[in-house]
């Protein structure tokens, strides 16, 4: 295998599925400030990302709607008429 092929921060990196909450093990060079510990008991950067094949409909089969932008306005909306 040729050397220096991959970047200095290339690392085990645990990306987090929010959507279904799923782990996944991967090589990486994302930037992260969290760690979590892995099935192996060792500690790994975590990233966390919304969906990924856990999650998505094309993978998954299901009909879903990810909508996390209009949640929070429609909350804001039924707060705001409250008071």
């Amino acid at each position: 295998m040729k050397n220096n092929t991959h970047p200095e921060n290339y690392r085990p990196v645990v990306f987090e599925d929010i959507a279904s909450g799923a782990h996944f093990l991967i090589g990486s060079t994302v930037h992260t400030t969290e760690t979590i510990k892995w099935e192996d008991g060792k500690e790994y950067p975590k990233y966390v990302v919304e969906i990924s094949s856990k999650s998505h409909p094309f993978y998954t089969g299901e009909d879903r709607t990810l909508d996390k932008a209009g949640r929070v306005e429609r909350f804001k909306q039924r707060a705001a008429k409250k008071k």
